[in-house]
């Protein structure tokens, strides 16, 4: 996972990468390649499909929030992945 997102950001240049679905939010963010984080809440219960953060490592990522719009049907949550430093 390191290997590509960082190929896919040298390839970007000054744009950004996005990479889309549960599972490979998960992996860059255990990776620690990913800088940030959209969420897009709906409230609707469903009762298949993939938890966003099923089986992460028990470690802490601290997500400090950059934006919250609320609209119809849907909130919209953009986080920062914070990086200890």
């Amino acid at each position: 996972m390191t290997a590509a997102m960082n190929a896919a950001k040298d390839a970007a240049g000054d744009k950004d990468v996005l990479v889309h679905g549960a599972r490979t939010a998960r992996l860059a963010l255990d990776a620690g390649v990913l800088d940030e984080l959209q969420i897009h809440l709906v409230p609707v219960l469903l009762g298949q499909g993939e938890p966003l953060f099923a089986d992460m490592p028990p470690d802490h990522i601290e997500l400090e929030l950059l934006r919250a719009a609320d609209g119809a049907g849907v909130t919209h949550l953009r986080y920062r992945v914070r990086t200890e430093g």
